[in-house]
């Protein structure tokens, strides 16, 4: 009897109030997109970050703005913080860290990246043999992986 009640009055209330309701008690959540940018000489792209906390070094990426779609994000993100173009951009995998999502792609670029944002100290093609050893491991492991699909 309960149940029925509250489906009558969930139907009378605004969709607006609805959504409303629905993300006050739902868990707040942070969303990022990164990519494993490759070249056509086989290499990969990775940014010495300044507010990376444990080592510079990783992946292009950084959150989602509201109402951005995640592909949209990683292009705006890589071309904000390296000025290049990134193309053939697909889904690699999407992960959740406490209340964290981050969205991976894999993707191409040919382009010369300059660290166009405060946020970066440099950016630069690497070898996969020849990758910073501050790299985490994680990132490590997506980048052969990925690699090894391409």
């Amino acid at each position: 009897m309960f149940k029925r009640a509250l489906r009558k009055i969930w139907r009378f209330i605004s969709p607006d109030t609805r959504a409303r309701i629905v993300r006050a008690t739902q868990s707040s959540f942070t969303v990022s997109a990164a990519a494993v940018i490759s070249n056509s000489e086989g290499k990969v792209l990775l940014l010495n970050h300044v507010l990376r906390p444990y080592s510079g070094w990783g992946l292009p990426g950084g959150f989602l703005e509201k109402g951005e779609q995640a592909e949209d994000a990683i292009r705006r993100e890589v071309r904000e913080e390296t000025g290049i173009e990134i193309s053939r951009v697909e889904l690699y995998t999407i992960h959740t860290t406490n209340a964290h999502i981050e969205i991976l792609f894999a993707a191409k670029s040919d382009g010369n990246p300059k660290a166009n944002s405060a946020e970066i100290i440099e950016a630069r093609w690497f070898c996969p043999e020849d990758l910073p050893v501050e790299l985490g491991q994680t990132q490590k492991h997506q980048i052969c992986d990925i690699l090894s699909r391409h």
